[in-house]
Parts: structure tokens; C-alpha cells; sequence
């Protein structure tokens, strides 16, 4: 038994030694013998070949980059030679007529020659016509480049008549004077702007400047196409302006070009020029890659990678399949526990990794599903308890006021009202108690409460005014008990303004909610009082009974119930209660 123990021990291999040994079979060996014999047909390369199609690649961006530019000419043109447009904008027009020139025919020429290409292009022009409203995105000096892209600007010409770049711009040549150049914050935000006047037609000789154009294009949109990844990986393909300075580079030379004594010697460079703008484009080839027999190496590169592709292909569905299906029993046990269903488990058979995370993933769920019973228990215990605690405060505290008024009564010999006094006691605790339970009908607490105010009725007579305004879409619904005494009680004791009282009690539906309201017309009191009365520290006598009715309620039915007042000093306190509409079990 010891010896079959040990024998099946050595034929155990671990997930990563299997990983490895496929690896090693099927990639590191054809890798080596694809470098090898790829390396042996590196010497037979045809340099003559590769520069010309290198030479053909950069023709083809150029042209890429020269379309482009020639779009953006094209939208100044239909600008530029729109005589309608420039009738427009020489008429002196003020008032509805101006506004209603340039919403219906000027912006309408703007927002079609922005939209006439595939590019985001924004485009402002500076008119020297002051009748027509300017109409701009943004801030024209902070020039927001969240905001470029087919938007269009109209300004009035003496924004830029200082500038420097105005000033230089070449004289006019009918259809010809243009210029692209980084003005303002364009070298900022990575773009460049194409320059033009807008001059009047009609008179070929003077060519009467009414207006400039400004067209601005991000420079990595117009350069998109410069990719060295078409050429080959190790190449560098670069924008270059007149001053030999990088505006824009695709790719990054090797390591071993750069750390050479002389980079230049390892590396062939070819430029072409841009027409439509003083900048070129530079290609760096290293000549690792324009030495190499491209068409050779491609032949045996694509035939080894079709077999090496089939072979594995048919290996790794196999092997993923082998192991998809040990993975997926953990996934879809993970799964169940993150949607809360702990009792699912499973098995595996092996003595491998999977068996151990099969084992220690059933252990993991009996703990939690363990914990987590044992946390429920214990916080739903330790509420109920606050609920308790909370709910024995209120009714010794009320007692203890009821008994005072009944001495004071029983001192001055009024018999007659001591028995109604107690009586109303009885009847209130009759209420309150509700055979032990905390949660009680909305009618109960309403007759709790006008039970308490004729205890207090016997005591001020005629000095209290009463008012019972209750909805009777509420009555089918419960309540916790004595939420509402300790606010009359507040209000006989503190909000007393003069000889007499007005207290008003509402019960309504709001919003799906019950919200009870408690409105005096006493002295009122002050935001610090009522801030103090919700602290954590309160230490004013009215505070006692505000703070345990709205604990209580949180407690029960969670954070967004609770108690809110609302006062004016002289005028008033209203006392808003709000708890769920919640019918009653029973």
C-alpha cells in the first residue's frame, strides 16, 4: 500500500511543470528554428528592393498628408469665393435685420464649409463689419481645446489687428495668398492654423480686405497616416518644420542605433517634401531592416506559421478544454457565492492544485456562510435591544411629569379633576402598553396622544386650543408607539408665548410615506437651539424626548425617517415626523 502511495506520488506533475513542458514542445522549439533559419537567409537580402518600396510607402503618406491639407484649403475656398457670403458681410445692418441676416444666411454658409470633411476642423473668422454679433464658444483668449472640433467662431476684426502675425501676413494675391502657420496657443495645443483674408472679389485690383479666416486642425489628425509601423517595426518616421525641429514622430530608433559610436552609419534616411507647407517628412530606416531578404523570409515565415497554427490550434482546444472545464466548476462556485448563495459546493477528483482549491473553496464557504449567520444574529440582537432601551426611557419620563401635575392637583383639593386626571393616565397606559408590543395602529397613537392632551386639558382648561386635521387614508396603517407625545409635551412646557395656545396636529400621505406634523404658535426658537436638541450632547430638558423619538425611528425603519423641526422665533415651531407607510402584520 506504502509503495502504491509513493508510485502515484511520483507520477503527480504540478499545473505550472505541465505549463512549462507545453510551452517549451510547442513554442521555444519552433521560435529557435524559425530564428535560425530566418538569421541564415538574413545575408541575401536585396537592399535595392526594400528602399524602393520604403520610397513608395513615404510617397503614399505624403499624399495622405497633402489630401488633408488640401481639404482644410478647400473649406476656406468655399468661404473664400462665396460672393454671396461676402455680400453679407459688408452690409451695414443693425438691429433684427442683423441678427437675422447672420442666423439665417452667414452661420448656415459657416456650419456647411465646418462639416464639409471628415475632420475636426475649427474655424473662426474675424469680420471688420461691427453691425454683425460676434458668436463664439469659449473664451477667445483662453481658446478651450475641448472645443475644437467642427465649430465655428465669428469675431469682430479688432480682436487681431495688433497681433504681430496679422501684421506680418503676407500682401494679397487673388486665390493664392494663404499660409499655414502656429499662432497663439496653437504650438500649446498641438495644432496648426491655416491663414487667409477674406478680400472683396468685385474689385480685382485693390482686393479690400473685409474679413480673416483662421482654420485650425489638431496636427496628430493631419498626420494620422504617419505610421512607422508601415514601413517596419525599428523605423522612425518623423514631421520636420524649416528649422529641423520634430513636430510630430511615429516609432523610436533600437537601442543598439542609439549607443553606437556614429548612429548615422546604421541607419538610412530619406525625406520627402511637403508642398503645401515648409515642412518634410523624414523616414529612419535601420539597415537591419532594409539588408534582410523581406521575400524569403516571408515565404518561410508564413509556411512555418500555417503549420505551427494548425498544429496548435488543434493542441490548444484540447488543452483549454482539458482545463476550461476544471475552471469553470470554480467560476460558477465563485459566482454563487459573490450572489450570496453559500450552500453550493463541489467536487474533484485528483490529488492535484484543482482537488486542494476544490477542498479549500468548500471550507471558505461553510466559514463565511458561518460568519455571516453569526453577524446577522448579533446585530439584529444588539437592535432590538437600542429599540428596547430606547422605548423603557420614554415611559417612566412621562410618568414622572403625569404623577407631579396629579400632586399639585391633590395639594389644592381638586378631587374631581385628579379622578379624571387618572383616569386619562389609565387609559394612556392602557394604550401604551398594547400587550408588549412596540409597533402599534395609527388610530392607537392617535388616541394616545389626544388622551395626553386631556390630561394637559384638565390642568390649562380654556388657556389650549386643540386641532386634530388627520387624513383617513392613513388609519390602515401602523406606527411605533409615542412618537408624538413628547412633542405636545415640548410644546406645553417651552413654546408658551402669552396666556394662551394653539397646537394643531396633522397626519397625511406623502410621497409614499406617513408624515405626522406638530404645529404651535409659541415663542419659537433659534437654529443653534434646535441643532443642539439633535447633538450627541444636548443637555436641555426638551432635547430628552426630540432625540429618543427620532433614535427610535432610525433604529426601526433606517436613516432616511426621522424627526425635522422647523422654527422662526415669535412666530412658531413646526415638528415634522416621517415613517414608512407600513401596513400591520396582523
Amino acid at each position: 500500500m506504502q509503495v502504491q502511495t509513493q508510485r502515484k506520488k511520483s507520477m503527480y506533475l504540478p499545473i505550472g511543470f505541465k505549463l512549462m513542458l507545453t510551452y517549451m514542445l510547442f513554442i521555444v522549439i519552433p521560435v529557435i528554428v524559425i530564428g535560425y533559419v530566418s538569421n541564415s537567409m538574413y545575408q541575401n537580402s536585396i537592399r535595392t528592393q526594400t528602399e524602393n518600396n520604403i520610397q513608395g510607402t513615404l510617397l503614399q503618406i505624403r499624399d495622405n498628408i497633402e489630401y488633408k491639407l488640401e481639404d482644410v484649403k478647400r473649406v476656406s475656398s468655399m468661404l473664400y469665393y462665396d460672393y454671396s457670403l461676402a455680400t453679407q458681410l459688408r452690409s451695414f445692418r443693425e438691429g433684427w435685420e442683423s441678427y437675422e441676416r447672420t442666423t439665417k444666411l452667414v452661420l448656415p454658409k459657416f456650419d456647411i464649409a465646418v462639416n464639409a470633411t471628415g475632420m475636426n476642423i475649427a474655424m473662426s473668422v474675424f469680420l471688420g463689419n461691427d453691425s454683425l454679433p460676434e458668436v463664439y464658444h469659449g473664451s477667445y483668449e483662453r481658446e478651450n481645446p475641448d472645443l475644437l472640433g467642427r465649430t465655428y467662431n465669428l469675431y469682430h476684426l479688432d480682436r487681431i489687428t495688433e497681433k504681430s502675425w496679422y501684421k506680418e501676413f503676407p500682401e494679397e494675391k487673388y486665390g493664392e495668398t494663404m499660409e499655414w502657420r502656429q499662432i497663439e496657443r496653437d504650438a500649446e495645443f498641438n495644432r496648426i492654423s491655416l491663414l487667409r483674408r477674406m478680400v472683396d472679389s468685385l474689385d480685382p485690383v485693390r482686393l479690400k480686405e473685409f474679413g480673416f479666416m483662421r482654420l485650425s486642425v489638431q496636427i496628430p489628425e493631419i498626420f494620422r497616416s504617419v505610421d512607422f509601423e508601415k514601413i517596419g517595426e525599428g523605423t522612425v518616421l518623423s514631421i520636420r518644420d524649416e528649422h529641423e525641429r520634430v513636430m510630430y514622430q511615429s516609432g523610436a530608433l533600437p537601442n543598439q542605433v542609439l549607443e553606437a559610436e556614429n548612429p548615422a552609419t546604421h541607419y538610412l534616411m530619406i525625406e520627402e517634401q511637403l508642398s503645401s507647407i515648409p515642412w518634410k517628412l523624414v523616414a529612419q530606416i535601420p539597415t537591419t531592416i532594409i539588408e534582410r531578404d523581406a521575400h524569403k523570409i516571408r515565404i518561410f515565415i508564413m509556411g512555418v506559421c500555417l503549420v505551427c497554427l494548425l498544429v496548435f490550434t488543434f493542441l490548444g482546444v484540447f488543452v483549454s478544454k482539458y482545463f476550461s472545464v476544471r475552471i469553470q466548476k470554480f467560476v460558477s462556485v465563485l459566482n454563487a457565492f459573490r450572489e450570496g448563495d453559500l450552500h453550493k459546493r463541489m467536487s474533484y477528483r485528483g490529488r492535484d492544485e484543482f482537488s486542494q482549491i476544490a477542498t479549500a473553496l468548500n471550507e471558505m464557504g461553510e466559514n463565511i456562510d458561518g460568519l455571516i449567520k453569526k453577524v446577522y444574529l448579533t446585530q439584529l440582537q444588539k437592535k432590538e435591544a437600542e429599540l428596547e432601551m430606547l422605548q423603557s426611557q420614554i415611559n417612566p419620563h412621562f410618568l414622572y411629569n403625569t404623577l407631579s401635575s396629579i400632586n399639585r392637583l391633590a395639594k389644592f383639593g381638586e378631587t374631581e379633576k385628579v379622578q379624571q386626571t387618572v383616569l386619562e393616565l389609565a387609559k394612556f397606559y392602557r394604550l401604551t402598553l398594547n400587550e408588549g408590543r412596540t409597533m402599534i395602529p395609527v388610530a392607537s397613537e392617535i388616541e394616545q396622544a389626544n388622551a395626553y392632551l386631556e390630561i394637559q386639558k384638565i390642568k390649562y382648561g380654556d388657556r389650549m386650543e386643540i386641532m386634530f386635521d388627520i387624513d383617513p387614508g392613513i388609519w390602515p396603517y401602523e406606527t411605533m408607539k409615542l412618537i408624538l407625545q413628547p412633542f405636545l409635551e415640548n410644546v406645553l412646557k417651552h413654546a408658551w408665548c402669552g396666556d394662551r395656545i394653539h397646537l394643531r396636529i396633522v397626519g397625511q400621505m406623502d410621497k409614499g410615506d406617513i408624515l405626522f406634523r406638530v404645529i404651535d404658535d409659541g415663542i419659537g426658537m433659534k437654529q443653534e437651539r434646535i441643532d443642539q436638541l439633535f447633538g450627541p450632547e444636548g443637555h436641555m430638558n426638551a432635547g430628552y424626548g426630540v432625540r429618543n423619538v427620532d433614535q427610535r425611528i432610525k433604529l426601526q425603519y433606517g436613516s432616511p425617517y426621522g424627526v425635522s423641526i422647523y422654527s422662526r422665533v415669535g412666530i412658531g415651531t413646526s415638528v415634522q415626523i416621517r415613517i414608512p407607510a407600513q401596513r400591520g402584520k396582523s
